[in-house]
């Protein structure tokens, strides 16, 4: 948000079909979008997932299992229905791991009134369905005809889930893609994080990278501060043509201000 507030020019809705790489600096010196068009620039930072097959021959990458579901009801009891739950689920077994669980109502406006929307992740041991089934199994019923009728059910109703593993790519190194060009910084994407700070600490290396002598993340300005370009010079315009108005008035006008009588005789 701020590097929009300051001038920074954003391409959205533009994918990377390519790298332009010059011959003899081995540097990258522009991209070409999906729709053909260059963009050029001194700097890239390339999320993971753009780089071709033989760029990424030799990453070895870890797994996220994760799953998504949709409920009718929250597996917290409690008396307001306008909440955010998160559960950690502890492994049971040797060779699982704990799962966490985030659990969304519909004022976060991620789905309808009455339903709920829950996601599972954890660091994949197996297939995602293998991970995470036993325990959607544990904290959620199937959504049949039986059931429906189970008024006393205490757990909440599957309605829907759907299970799929994504590559963790946060602690690839930078060495591991082959002939990356020296201007192309690498973002990786989501890790088993439940915040954000592997990201932030990633965009902070980067930035010292590209920008040594800057602040990172700087305290914002206060908005009535902020002075672009184009305003400065207008302000200092319309000050300079204020000022002459302002002593516009002729020696004799000035005396009849200050003294009426002798004008007058």
């Amino acid at each position: 948000r701020m590097c929009a507030v300051f001038g920074g020019i954003y391409c959205l809705c533009h994918s990377v079909q390519c790298l332009v790489v010059d011959k003899e600096s081995r540097k990258c010196k522009a991209i070409i979008d999906q729709f053909g068009q260059r963009i050029i620039s001194k700097h890239f930072l390339v999320e993971d997932s753009y780089f071709s097959e033989n760029t990424c021959s030799h990453v070895q990458y870890r797994q996220i299992s994760r799953s998504v579901l949709i409920t009718d009801r929250s597996i917290l009891k409690a008396d307001s229905d306008q909440q955010i739950s998160i559960l950690t689920v502890p492994a049971e077994e040797t060779g699982t791991l704990a799962v966490r669980v985030v659990e969304l109502c519909s004022s976060t406006l991620t789905c309808m009134k009455g339903t709920y929307l829950v996601h599972l992740t954890c660091t994949s041991s197996k297939t995602a369905r293998e991970d995470l089934e036993p325990v959607v199994q544990k904290l959620f019923t199937p959504y049949t005809e039986t059931e429906i009728e189970n008024e006393e059910n205490e757990k909440p109703r599957l309605l829907w889930a759907l299970y799929f593993n994504m590559r963790d790519s946060s602690d690839v190194s930078r060495n591991s893609y082959n002939d990356l060009p020296s201007n192309v910084y690498v973002c990786s994407g989501p890790d088993c994080g439940l915040g954000n700070d592997n990201a932030v600490k990633q965009a902070e290396t980067l930035f010292q990278q590209i920008c040594p002598n800057e602040d990172f993340c700087p305290p914002p300005p206060n908005p009535e501060d902020i002075i672009i370009d184009g305003d400065s010079l207008q302000s200092k315009a319309s000050e300079s043509s204020f000022i002459p108005e302002a002593n516009s008035e002729t020696p004799k006008e000035s005396a009849s201000l200050e003294n009426p009588e002798e004008s007058s005789q």
